[in-house]
């Protein structure tokens, strides 16, 4: 059994996570902007399907990139050389939660429902949600949403258009972060995809340790304002 949040904002220890399935530590509670910052400061995300009653994770191994360390492979590396697109920071936030949350691969639903665009939407409008987009042709491409707390950076979900979008925008996202000081991005759970991209599995207790440090950071000044700057790959 796992306990069923009320309306306080606070969670369980993570250390009571169950082993089967995975990670899980809580059920209910809602999606209000402090209950999201306080579960990402305990080292805590949310997600069900559609339907479901909200459901709060920390799994025992957490998929994270050291943005100094994001991995350009050589055909990637000419891609970018080539600039045939355009990074943009927080111009198109909800846009590129609707194309994250569009079915992909043949599945029929989405993870990402209204109330997750809603509530993000409101983080956004806070201040600590943010997106990078991929423009190519003035069309949006390719892009990515995720959430900041201090020089942490979670990130939730990417999508693409068109070939390579979504890995231009995750290279754009670790320089921009690496530049301003943001030592690892939270990618949740492990994919291929991810791996390939320099990310890696570490144990929860090491997530926990460097995340303590990371959220008490304060963010440079005018960082989500940036100009996107093309740098050498």
């Amino acid at each position: 059994m796992i306990p069923v949040l009320g309306t306080a904002h606070a969670f369980p220890p993570v250390s009571r996570a169950l082993a089967e399935p995975d990670g899980l530590l809580a059920a209910g509670g809602d999606l209000s902007p402090g209950r999201l910052l306080a579960a990402y400061r305990s080292a805590v995300f949310p997600w069900f399907s559609p339907g479901d009653p909200i459901l709060w994770w920390s799994p025992s191994q957490r998929m994270v990139l050291e943005p100094a360390r994001v991995r350009v492979t050589r055909s990637l590396a000419k891609v970018l050389r080539n600039r045939a697109y355009h990074i943009t920071i927080n111009q198109a936030f909800e846009p590129v939660m609707r194309a994250c949350a569009a079915p992909r691969g043949g599945q029929a639903g989405t993870w990402i429902t209204d109330e997750m665009v809603a509530a993000y939407s409101e983080l956004h409008r806070q201040g600590y949600a943010h997106s990078y987009e991929c423009w190519q042709d003035g069309q949006l491409a390719g892009g990515l949403y995720g959430v900041a707390v201090g020089r942490m950076f979670y990130g939730e979900s990417m999508f693409h258009r068109a070939t390579d979008a979504s890995k231009i925008t995750f290279v754009s996202m670790a320089r921009h972060l690496h530049r301003h000081g943001f030592a690892m991005v939270d990618c949740q759970m492990f994919t291929p995809h991810l791996e390939s991209l320099g990310a890696q599995l570490i144990s929860r207790g090491e997530f926990i340790a460097r995340l303590e440090k990371a959220i008490h950071l304060p963010q440079p000044p005018g960082m989500w304002e940036d100009e996107f700057r093309h740098e050498p790959p």
